[in-house]
């Protein structure tokens, strides 16, 4: 084997140095802890945990969900709540949370919070009534605040559960009646409804639903969703009316959203009459089917707009 020159070998070495001089710097740093931490118990045997964020840019990877010391969960970001289940009726927990980012690095713990679940009710498969009245207000351009009337149940709702277009996106306690939602994003359009559950994991029929719309972003002009939407459930069919967005030009066309996918484009031939237009859908699913459904325009640019809000209908017979 030819070994490499004194001199060659002295050169290999430097650019060694130069290139270990070149490479980042381990990063070591972890991310703040979580705040917000909250504990509510869903059922007898389930726990609902949610936290806000962590503060460490787009660096968080990942939530690590303790019960005592135990890590029972983790979630990748930036996902921030979870139901910890198989829990034992009538029993105490105390939970914590720690941020991870991509190097690995795990935040502090946040401040323990501590919940008790409620006692097993046996053989009870009667829901809650649903929720009163939901109302919602802006709280700034990225939250809102929701608050509605209490559910009733023979015994006791355990859990209020916030749902936008189907999702859950929050969870409170059974005694209360008002929740915060964060994160939403400029111009647009968010339907929220309400759930109740009671110990057995139960839950109440939707509320009636709340649309709340946030302001344009700078630049951002006005609402291009159609509004109004509404959805009427008749055997065999489904009745949809609603009012075009104002777009300075004839629209002529929607697509309409059917459980979150495309399903069907709205073409009219002429300049529907009117400010409000209506569309009867045709359907062949069975009684008891559940749709959600919304609406968007095309622009006079050949775009789309934005979303209406999203109305949710069962089929009858």
């Amino acid at each position: 084997m030819q070994r490499p020159t004194a001199p060659a070998a002295s050169a290999c070495a430097a650019l060694l140095v130069v290139l270990a001089g070149c490479a980042e710097p381990e990063d070591r740093e972890p991310p703040a802890a979580p705040s917000g931490l909250t504990a509510q118990a869903g059922s007898a045997t389930s726990v609902h945990v949610m936290w806000d964020r962590a503060e460490d840019g787009s660096d968080v990877a990942a939530y690590e969900v303790y019960r005592g010391g135990t890590r029972v969960t983790t979630l990748a970001a930036p996902r921030h709540m979870v139901d910890v289940d198989g829990l034992a009726p009538r029993t105490g927990y105390r939970f914590t949370v720690r941020a991870r980012d991509a190097a690995g690095n795990l935040s502090p713990a946040t401040a323990p919070v501590s919940v008790t679940t409620p006692e097993q009710t046996p053989d009870d498969h009667t829901p809650p009534t649903r929720p009163g009245t939901v109302r919602g207000a802006l709280d700034g351009d990225r939250a809102a605040v929701l608050t509605w009337s209490p559910a009733t149940d023979a015994g006791g709702v355990t859990a209020y559960d916030v749902y936008r277009e189907d999702v859950r996106i929050h969870s409170v306690g059974g005694g209360a009646t008002r929740a915060r939602v964060t994160g939403l994003r400029p111009g647009t359009v968010y339907t929220f409804t309400v759930r109740a559950r009671d110990a057995a994991e139960n839950s109440s029929p939707d509320s009636e639903p709340v649309d709340l719309a946030t302001p344009a972003g700078p630049g951002g002009g006005p609402s291009t969703a159609p509004t109004g939407l509404t959805a009427s459930a008749r055997p065999g069919r489904i009745d949809l009316r609603w009012t075009p967005p104002d777009t300075g030009a004839p629209v002529t066309e929607h697509q309409l959203h059917l459980n979150g996918r495309p399903a069907t484009t709205i073409v009219w031939g002429t300049v529907p009459p009117g400010p409000e237009v209506g569309y009867t859908m045709t359907v062949t699913d069975p009684p008891g089917t559940r749709y959600s459904i919304k609406i968007r325009a095309r622009l006079p640019d050949g775009g789309w707009g934005g979303f209406s809000a999203q109305r949710t209908v069962v089929v009858v017979g």
